[in-house]
């Protein structure tokens, strides 16, 4: 399995499908940790996972209430970690006991704020912005230029083994293979 896939999106829906797939094919216990800088599109591709898990309605980010839950196929636990200091914190969200049980799905935005927590076994997805002339694929965040970033990224790198059939089944989404 390669150690590394970057799938480019153009739009948030495309964004939302990337993570309609992972949704399809989360098992009780997988953990995705997002990392990227704001309107990377994190909750765009958690929309997606939700949407692939079955959940009713529009999950939102939880930036102010830190983690919320969704019932869907599997139950979803949707955290964000912007706001914490230290990883001790992210403990008192209960986070240690959704993974240890391991029958739920957990996604963790802004998780680099805590790495040190998470098992070995987790999918780390980094989600980005990148230079190009397509329109913007989720709610962007003016560079510092003020320019605005256009096509996002969304990379998979060193993927634990049990996620090599999820990203045979991304593999096709890359653009230029499709």
């Amino acid at each position: 399995m390669p150690d590394k896939l970057t799938i480019h999106t153009n739009t948030p829906e495309e964004t939302r499908r990337i993570g309609e797939v992972i949704g399809q094919s989360a098992v009780p216990g997988d953990i995705y940790l997002l990392t990227g800088p704001l309107g990377a599109g994190k909750t765009c591709l958690t929309q997606g996972i939700a949407r692939g898990l079955g959940v009713d309605g529009y999950a939102r980010s939880p930036t102010f209430v830190l983690i919320t839950r969704y019932r869907g196929r599997l139950i979803l636990h949707h955290a964000d970690l912007y706001r914490i200091d230290h990883p001790a914190e992210a403990w008192d969200l209960g986070l240690d006991d959704i993974m240890s049980a391991g029958e739920d799905i957990l996604i963790v935005e802004w998780a680099e704020r805590a790495e040190e927590i998470f098992p070995e076994d987790a999918l780390w997805i980094d989600l980005d912005y990148a230079i190009d002339a397509y329109p913007a694929a989720c709610e962007v965040i003016p560079d510092e230029d003020g320019g605005i970033p256009a096509l996002h990224s969304i990379t998979f790198e060193d993927p634990p083994q049990r996620f090599a059939g999820l990203l045979n089944d991304l593999r096709p989404m890359v653009h230029g293979t499709q």
